[in-house]
């Protein structure tokens, strides 16, 4: 009888998983997901299969009789593992725009299984046995550049993750691995449970006193929605708390939604994120340890264009002072400006976002109720983001409303070059909702790859937080949000116009302070005055901006930089101090709110000026691989702002030569070369900070 019973149990089991979606080749146009199939229980079966799957393939290579070649190891290894890679592609992206409570289990459950993996690839003898065998024989290595670079990435890998290590050693960096990725589960849900759980609530109407008429009534909307009829309702989600404290009037009511917004996850509640923090820092100072690095830090660095966290501290050192100075002088002219406006307190963090925006419209007549109108959302994907990458690479976004989306919002594009071919498919989902993760980014469904000799197109996806449409207005967009937008689609163009040979190569698996060089380089056109007038139309009249509005755009866009580049600059050294403990130091990490107030104190950062983001509730670092790594945004401003000074030096911002070089020797290369040489390659020298220097107003005294 038992047997039987377990008989069936394998056949019940067999057929689930031969009717599970994620467990075959996706059957639609382009290789997409087939989302209408896909339901939240496929994943859990789906990714013990897939699991199965590529331990076979594994051990096969393991169990692999023949010499070791660089086909019959290094690509096997490359290419093994295509279930589990199409099955945590669909997975983490759902979880982290549209996540549920069956989702956030599975990602519970699966966390520890993935660290597991991923530990039993690079901790494997056998494997790395072989690895070596060919690296350090002359006769067995490739000569092709491309096959060559895998070769070296995968050794260095197979080093850097442990596998020289003891099995003692190698036993206990498995533990600290799959710790850490427990951790930063619960981390991560934390911060979403934490910001979706704050509710401000107004039913008068003299509170909404300041706010434009657009956030008012999205306010009603999001109040009615969540059964306030009659009400207004603002949350921590980025389109309602940046907005609110802005333009409310009410001080208290911005202090408590500040208060509410910098407390997430230090409330001493269930989702406190404070014990995880020290816990995650203390973890990844002793893996340091035991790979032979003096701090994480070191670590990480090794691997990215700065090499090390002297090169790091040295940069931002070097911007920190001016930077102070700016937010200083900023300080005391918004302090100023407020006691003028008759008030007697000294100014706080709630305080800055309205003050910087009451001044901003004194010396330039100049504030979002003014740009807005000429910012909606449907113009600038049209004629901005897809109107340059037309002018510049000629290359034509086509809707594809016949592909399947996890959300009806969701819009698809099938992204075509000069010739017609595809390029790649782009997903975009642009507005917020209670499960998607606060922020923005760029991710990837498929990376692009080579199937022979059959370019596999990459399938890319750009997620946002914007506000939505309400009854009576369209999305109309911050300067902000504007530039948010051309980023992320920087990043989606550094996806798609991806060739290389190899996944681990393609797209944006490149250094973390080269990664965002092409997304950052996109955000220079976005208020360039030629380009506002290419796509900044007013959503009532089709008025096109007037050029006396592009002018105060202009002339204010160093306004506020100091305190953007201070509290910037604070989160990236906040960052170091963490990731440079030593593993003595890091294990005695016992109260990180202590930890974070007295570094901050150190470095003089003023009270009015809080950290771009707090240790607790600091994604960046302890969930999305950024760890010793936030520094990569000014690091790559260094780049981006030279890339662009050459366009601006040859006379013509859309110069289709310029951008056809930057194509091929920088978003087409992926990490098949060392990136300083693909900038040198397109630029004809090592980058200036001169530019950026400029930007920011940090090259005055």
């Amino acid at each position: 009888m038992g047997i039987l019973f377990l008989l069936a149990s394998c056949v019940s089991s067999n057929n689930e998983l031969s009717m599970n979606p994620l467990m075959r080749p996706f059957d639609t146009p382009f290789g997409v997901p087939p989302f209408q199939q896909i339901q939240n229980d496929h994943f859990m079966p789906a990714f013990r299969a897939a699991l199965d799957e590529a331990y076979d393939e594994m051990h096969a290579i393991e169990a692999c009789t023949e010499e070791p070649t660089f086909e019959n190891t290094v690509l096997a290894i490359e290419n093994m593992g295509e279930s589990l890679r199409r099955v945590e592609a669909v997975f983490s992206n759902l979880q982290m725009s549209d996540t549920n409570e069956t989702l956030d289990q599975v990602s519970a459950a699966t966390a520890p299984l993935l660290a597991a993996w991923a530990d039993d690839v690079y901790l494997s003898q056998t494997l790395f046995a072989r690895v070596r065998q060919i690296h350090d024989d002359p006769d067995r290595r490739p000569s092709d550049k491309q096959d060559l670079r895998l070769l070296d990435e995968l050794y260095r890998s197979f080093c850097r993750r442990g596998a020289a290590l003891e099995e003692a050693d190698r036993n206990h960096l498995r533990e600290i691995n799959s710790q850490i990725a427990s951790l930063i589960v619960d981390f991560e849900q934390h911060v979403l449970s934490e910001t979706n759980d704050f509710r401000l609530i107004i039913d008068d109407e003299k509170d909404l006193s300041g706010l434009p008429e657009g956030l008012r009534l999205q306010a009603a909307e999001w109040a009615a929605e969540a059964g306030y009829p009659g009400k207004w309702l603002f949350t921590l989600k980025a389109p309602s708390v940046f907005p609110f404290l802005t333009y409310a009037d009410n001080r208290a009511l911005r202090s408590r939604i500040m208060q509410a917004y910098l407390e997430r996850g230090c409330r001493g509640n269930d989702a406190d994120n404070r014990g995880i923090v020290a816990r995650i820092v203390a973890l990844r100072a002793e893996k340091a340890r035991l790979l032979g690095y003096p701090h994480y830090a070191d670590y990480v660095l090794e691997e990215e264009m700065a090499q090390h966290a002297e090169a790091v501290n040295q940069l931002l050192d070097r911007l920190w002072q001016p930077a102070l100075r700016n937010g200083l002088r900023e300080n005391r002219e918004l302090q100023d400006y407020a006691r003028q406006a008759g008030e007697d307190f000294m100014l706080a963090a709630q305080d800055w976002r309205y003050y910087a925006n009451k001044l901003r419209q004194q010396q330039f007549s100049l504030s979002d109720d003014d740009t807005q109108p000429y910012f909606e959302l449907e113009q600038v994907v049209q004629h901005g983001l897809f109107g340059l990458a037309n002018s510049l690479y000629g290359i034509r976004f086509i809707a594809r409303p016949d592909l399947p989306v996890y959300d009806p919002e969701v819009r698809v594009f099938e992204v075509q070059d000069t010739d017609g071919s595809t390029l790649g498919i782009l997903y975009m989902d642009f507005y917020a909702r209670a499960g998607k993760r606060a922020g923005a980014w760029m991710s990837t469904f498929r990376e692009q790859y080579y199937d022979g000799q059959e370019r596999v197109i990459p399938i890319v996806t750009v997620t946002y937080n914007l506000p939505h449409p309400t009854a009576t207005l369209p999305a109309l967009l911050t300067q902000e949000e504007v530039e948010t937008l051309f980023h992320e689609f920087g990043h989606a163009l550094h996806g798609c116009f991806s060739d290389c040979r190899y996944r681990s190569q393609a797209g944006t698996n490149v250094p973390r302070d080269f990664v965002e060089m092409p997304s950052q380089v996109m955000e220079n056109w976005a208020m360039e005055p030629d380009m506002l007038r290419r796509y900044a139309v007013h959503y009532q009249t089709g008025e096109v901006m007037p050029d006396s509005l592009i002018a105060k755009i202009k002339a204010s866009a160093k306004a506020g930089q100091g305190f953007a580049t201070v509290e910037y600059l604070a989160a990236s050294m906040l960052d170091m101090a963490y990731h440079t403990l030593s593993s003595e130091d890091a294990a005695r990490l016992d109260d990180v709110e202590a930890f974070e107030r007295d570094y901050l104190r150190h470095i003089q950062l003023p009270e009015a000026i809080p950290p771009r983001y707090r240790s607790t509730y600091f994604l960046h670092l302890f969930s999305h691989g950024y760890a010793a790594g936030y520094y990569s945004y000014i690091w790559a401003e260094v780049l981006d702002a030279d890339a662009f000074a050459a366009f601006k030096e040859s006379g013509d911002l859309f110069n289709r030569e310029l951008a056809e070089s930057f194509r091929r020797h920088i978003l087409s290369k992926g990490y098949t070369e060392e990136p300083m040489e693909l900038y040198k390659a397109f630029r004809g020298r090592e980058p200036s900070i001169e530019p950026l220097l400029e930007r920011r107003g940090l090259n005055a005294d």
